[in-house]
């Protein structure tokens, strides 16, 4: 019987909704079940009295005890990837009408190969978030130094207002060139169009980029405000529906969600944007929370859901935060944890190119609907998932605990006739054959990520998670010789468990250009530090009203400010976390340039870092932490090598290289801490299947985790 529970992290995805529930001790539980699109409050709750059942405790027992609850999902970015967002109005400087649509011009070749990139009649534009009619300029200019150079037209802002509110948009953004460096004319239009929404009598919320995402490039910061109205107030409903549905079994929390750089937010966070990606994010957070306390300082971290592949890299305890990122298809200002993605998961649609006869795995996904084997899925197309059930990795009569019972004969014949057949094969052959292509796809991607970076596999260790990882961990990492392979026993849940370790943190970043010569005197210095000071201390405010909205007082916040730095002459900057709270005198210059220069070494070389030139310091950085509940890892007494009798479960076969097996069939949760488990086998979960082929082994260790190795 669980103590105390204390806190529920949720990865609502495509395909599965996860929940990891955590009592004080530490202890925890996974629950899993199909997502609900049309109402996710629906697919969490199934999924947490899934995971309540094995401390038989029902959802009405337990979130009154509740200290927090963190969400991460994807239906915002589906909305955006899916341009099926609201009606938003846009206002920008006379004669910048069209750049919205233009984008850079890199928005039309974006996720293309590099072949393609090349060639200019590959290139497409999407329909840009807000079309051309909705679209209007107003005269004014501000200077990259912060000058007004064209005083603004009034007149003109309050024509635009009254055509933009005429046209019943959802909601209206401003975004005017150079506004990061003085806002003044983007907040006096702000003002004028609350004042004619307020004059029509209607409710549409107006957002200024200098109000949300003070920093430079204007085509990044525009598309990201345009997200906050067009994809994060939809969302924002969806949220309230499950506070709304907690509240009612109960719970006296308000909901957080997984923000892209790492931490959480409230669901009333100004800035919702930056839970776009919160989804994936959540598995790269407990991967660097598991290695802190194991001890793993380089992780590559690996998620295959039913929907994609997604990978990053963990180096010396840290994740790389990109600051102007690109997803689906467009250019944005967010600091976004650096992942890589493939269109590949366990749901991906298998087809034959009718020309080339080549297999295509994806990109598209059949979501939670699993595939051809569930006859009430409605799927007509071949899925991995198929394949999976045919080559007997999967238990038809255990998918989901056996909530979801699959049908092997469906997906065999979907698989004879539409992959198999044309290809000359036989249904096992096909079937292994699109197992193993995905599986090489998977070892390419990451063996780029991590060469690319210049570093080696055998220098980091790989965790495996998600509910379709452990079906291809020894796939996707054959050959690359990791230092170890590491899955863990709650794979399904690994981002649930991310999101409940994640910090409630709040973020805010603004541009800056502070260049200090290497000779600089005292009084450069000085004003350097100033103007750094100037804007942490306005970022702060920011921050503290952030978690001011969710109940807490800014003496319960503790501060974190950062800067971006770079040598002088250089295109890339780093990310430093700053070695003082407050910089006020000008030998606290030296200290920042020391601190940059201490990552600059680790990160690419001592040998060449390069004082010569000066510092150029490129945005100013400001977190704020309110701790909260984390949970703790398992640790078991170990049992020995040999597993108990009881976790037997009998044997099945499986196809592997050309042949049938037989596997020894192990039930995940009876095994014992010291275990070790010899290829073939199958170790089976509710909601993960963990497969070990010939000529490997696994061995589970006191935290549960499951230590892959080939012989």
């Amino acid at each position: 019987m669980a103590s105390q529970i204390q806190v529920l992290g949720i990865d609502a995805g495509g395909t599965m909704t996860d929940t990891f529930f955590v009592d004080a001790e530490g202890n925890f539980v996974v629950g899993k079940a199909q997502s609900t699109p049309y109402d996710e409050s629906v697919g969490l709750i199934n999924s947490s009295t899934d995971a309540l059942a094995q401390w038989n405790l029902t959802v009405e027992e337990v979130f009154p005890q509740l200290v927090t609850a963190v969400y991460s999902g994807t239906a915002m970015l589906n909305r955006i990837v899916q341009r099926k967002g609201l009606r938003v109005g846009l206002i920008v400087n006379r004669g910048m009408e069209d750049f919205h649509r233009m984008g850079r011009s890199i928005q039309s070749h974006l996720g293309y190969s590099y072949e393609d990139r090349l060639h200019l009649n590959t290139h497409r534009y999407d329909p840009p978030l807000v079309p051309r009619e909705l679209t209007f300029g107003i005269t004014e200019r501000i200077d990259m130094f912060g000058n007004i150079v064209i005083p603004l037209r009034e007149n003109e802002a309050y024509e635009a207002a009254r055509k933009i509110v005429d046209l019943n948009v959802e909601g209206i953004v401003i975004s005017f060139l150079h506004s990061y460096k003085n806002p003044v004319h983007e907040r006096r239009v702000r003002d004028i169009v609350l004042e004619v929404v307020r004059e029509a009598g209607k409710n549409i919320p107006v957002f200024a980029s200098s109000d949300y995402y003070p920093v430079r490039k204007e085509s990044h910061r525009t598309n990201t405000t345009i997200l906050e109205a067009y994809a994060a107030e939809p969302s924002r409903k969806t949220l309230v529906r499950i506070n709304e549905r907690f509240k009612e079994l109960g719970a006296r929390f308000d909901l957080r969600v997984m923000a892209s750089h790492g931490g959480t937010i409230g669901w009333k966070a100004k800035e919702l944007a930056r839970t776009v990606v919160s989804g994936p994010i959540g598995g790269v957070i407990g991967a660097r929370s598991l290695g802190e306390r194991l001890g793993y300082r380089n992780i590559a971290a690996t998620d295959i859901g039913g929907t994609s592949f997604d990978m990053a890299l963990i180096v010396q305890g840290q994740f790389t935060i990109q600051h102007d990122p690109d997803m689906a298809r467009l250019v944005l200002s967010l600091p976004l944890v650096q992942m890589d993605s493939v269109g590949s998961g366990a749901g991906s649609y298998v087809r034959i190119d009718p020309y080339t006869h080549a297999i295509r795995i994806g990109p598209d996904s059949v979501g939670y609907r699993v595939g051809v084997c569930w006859p009430e899925s409605g799927v007509e197309t071949v899925t991995i998932s198929d394949c999976h059930v045919v080559l007997g990795y999967i238990n038809p009569d255990n998918f989901l605990g056996g909530q979801v019972k699959l049908d092997p004969e469906r997906a065999r014949k979907a698989i004879e006739e539409q992959v198999a057949r044309p290809l000359g094969l036989t249904v096992e052959e096909a079937a292994a054959g699109v197992i193993e292509l995905l599986d090489t796809r998977l070892r390419d991607h990451l063996r780029a990520m991590i060469s690319g970076k210049g570093y080696h596999p055998s220098e980091f260790v790989c965790f495996s998670y998600g509910g379709a990882g452990p079906v291809h961990t020894y796939g996707y990492t054959e050959g690359l010789d990791f230092e170890d392979i590491i899955v863990p026993a709650w794979a399904a849940g690994f981002s649930a468990f991310g999101c409940a370790a994640a910090e409630f943190e709040y973020r805010y970043d603004k541009s800056l250009d502070i260049n200090v010569a290497p000779d600089a005197g005292a009084a450069e210095k000085l004003e350097a530090v100033q103007v750094l000071q100037s804007a942490w201390s306005e970022l702060a405010e920011k921050v503290i009203e952030e978690f001011r909205l969710n109940g807490y007082s800014p003496e319960s916040v503790i501060l974190f400010p950062g800067y971006r730095m770079m040598y002088r002459g250089q295109l890339n900057d780093l990310e430093i976390n700053s070695p003082l709270n407050r910089v006020e005198k000008a030998g606290d210059w030296d200290q920042l340039t020391e601190a940059f220069e201490e990552t600059y070494a680790r990160v690419y070389a001592k040998a060449a870092r390069s004082p010569e030139l000066g510092f150029t310091i490129t945005g100013a950085i400001m977190r704020g932490i309110v701790p909260s509940v984390k949970p703790r890892i398992p640790e078991e007494p170990l049992n020995g090598a040999t597993p108990p009798k009881e976790a037997l479960r009998g044997q099945r076969p499986f196809y592997f290289r050309g042949k049938w097996v037989n596997a020894d069939i192990w039930d995940m949760d009876t095994l014992r801490a010291g275990n070790r488990i010899e290829g073939p086998a199958i170790i089976e979960a509710p909601a993960t299947t963990l497969v070990v082929p010939p000529g490997w082994s696994t061995t589970l260790d006191a935290h549960r985790l499951f230590h892959l190795k080939h012989r």
